[in-house]
């Protein structure tokens, strides 16, 4: 019944019934240029399929709302827990959909910065309304992010692009820049939509509906900054501290979390050079037509040829421009969204690390009678709640976003290898085209020839 009413609301707000955000397993490819690297990601990282055995050391029966119960944050009206139930029943139903558009760039006596226009759609009762219009800067969506870390601490909270761009790229305010940004922080705030939990965070539906003056006051409002260095300070001991005993499970995820950001760094270095070489190649490549066309007007035997030789060239120049678009708009922005999110794991294991390291030391001190017994076994105990909490969310996040990584990345390099066979076949068949019509215009010339 309650799928029934959700799909009535959608149809009535003229929002689509379902379907992911332009995301869908693929097959295994190739890495183009790099056999040795595709064959090392293969075998280690990235052919997760077969070494599922050797990875899948973690609990499957940790549910997702599992997770939604760790958070204190969560909503919990009966609307909000019905949502998270359908992520589970009916994965496809969407009721939350986000576009990022329009870059608007805004310069003041102080500083120069661009806004971005968020549209956000939606049938949720929790909503005021099916339809929200608002503009946010970069520092809007650090904050939205901080907030969802400060709120899950272990959950994997999606990547947001860098906020200084690196040295030798493009400048900051290049349109390709820009709008590189733009679909970044488009991706950012699509996955947060469909993650299970994050979606139904209060600081995220502020983020989407609320006008600039109220997003700032909600901005000055939680803990003062004497909490917030307390806070930093206890985090900063009990990470000196370390962890004694990590759980296996956690060991085993932490090692693969290494692993996969070696990997996935090297693919990105591989991959930002074979689009350097690709763009040096195209650039010298658009030179020979010219050239050929020059040289067909001092050879009058030649005019026809040179022509047809200048013809093919600027048709592979062509087909070259489109491999390097997908390139740099398929390939390259998963890859080094996944070099992001390598370092967000690192963040997660350490948050994780930092509560399960308060309860040793609480333990310690109960243990040694270091400080007054008499509020510890309260205090570990409420701890041991947290630890546990913790240990459960990011379990279950995990198995999500290791089954989303697989899908990413595998139609990245599928597409990509798709990409190369229409272009190596559409020069193929320019050359060969080429070549008959000489065989033929050859052949023609020597039959006139004949007596």
């Amino acid at each position: 019944m309650e799928g029934e009413r959700r799909a009535s609301q959608a149809r009535s707000s003229g929002l689509p019934a379902g379907g992911a955000d332009g995301e869908s397993p693929g097959g295994s490819a190739p890495f183009p240029g790099s056999s040795g690297s595709s064959a090392l990601l293969q075998a280690e990282v990235l052919d997760l399929d077969e070494d599922e055995d050797d990875l899948e050391v973690f609990s499957k029966d940790a549910s997702l709302m599992d997770m939604n119960s760790f958070s204190p944050m969560m909503p919990t009206s009966p609307l909000s827990m019905i949502n998270q139930i359908k992520f589970e029943d009916e994965p496809d139903l969407k009721d939350l959909f986000i576009t990022v558009d329009e870059p608007e760039s805004h310069v003041t006596t102080i500083e120069t910065f661009i806004t971005y226009r968020i549209i956000t759609k939606t049938s949720r009762g929790e909503f005021d309304s099916s339809e929200f219009e608002v503009r946010r800067r970069y520092q809007d969506f650090l904050w939205l992010k901080g907030k969802l870390e400060e709120a899950h601490p272990t959950l994997i909270i999606p990547p947001l692009p860098e906020k200084f761009i690196v040295k030798g790229m493009v400048e900051r305010f290049n349109d390709d820049f820009i709008e590189t940004r733009r679909k970044a922080l488009h991706k950012f705030l699509n996955r947060i939509a469909d993650h299970p939990t994050l979606t139904f965070n209060e600081d995220f539906k502020i983020f989407l509906t609320a006008q600039a003056w109220e997003l700032s006051s909600h901005k000055k409002q939680g803990p003062g900054l004497l909490s917030r260095m307390g806070q930093t300070v206890r985090a900063v001991a009990s990470s000196m501290r370390g962890v004694k005993n990590r759980p296996e499970e956690f060991m085993e995820m932490n090692n693969f979390i290494e692993l996969f950001s070696q990997k996935i760094n090297l693919i990105d270095k591989i991959s930002q050079r074979i689009y350097k070489e690709e763009r040096e190649y195209f650039d010298e490549m658009k030179e020979y037509g010219p050239i050929h066309i020059l040289w067909s007007a001092s050879e009058e035997d030649l005019v026809d040829t040179l022509k047809d030789v200048a013809g093919c060239i600027d048709r592979c120049c062509k087909a070259t421009e489109k491999r390097m678009s997908g390139l740099s708009e398929a390939l390259l922005p998963v890859v080094h969204e996944y070099v992001l999110y390598s370092e967000m794991l690192m963040g997660v294991m350490k948050r994780r690390d930092q509560i399960q390291a308060e309860l040793d030391s609480k333990v310690e001190a109960l243990t040694y009678k270091k400080t007054d017994t008499d509020l510890l076994p309260e205090e570990i105990g409420k701890l041991e709640d947290k630890v546990e909490c913790a240990n459960n969310a990011l379990k279950a996040d995990w198995e999500r976003w290791k089954q989303n990584m697989q899908n990413d990345i595998k139609l990245a390099f599928t597409d990509m290898a798709e990409e190369n066979i229409n272009y190596y076949e559409q020069c193929l068949a320019t050359w060969e085209s080429f070549l008959t019509s000489q065989t033929n215009l050859h052949l023609e010339e020597t039959s006139e020839d004949k007596p």
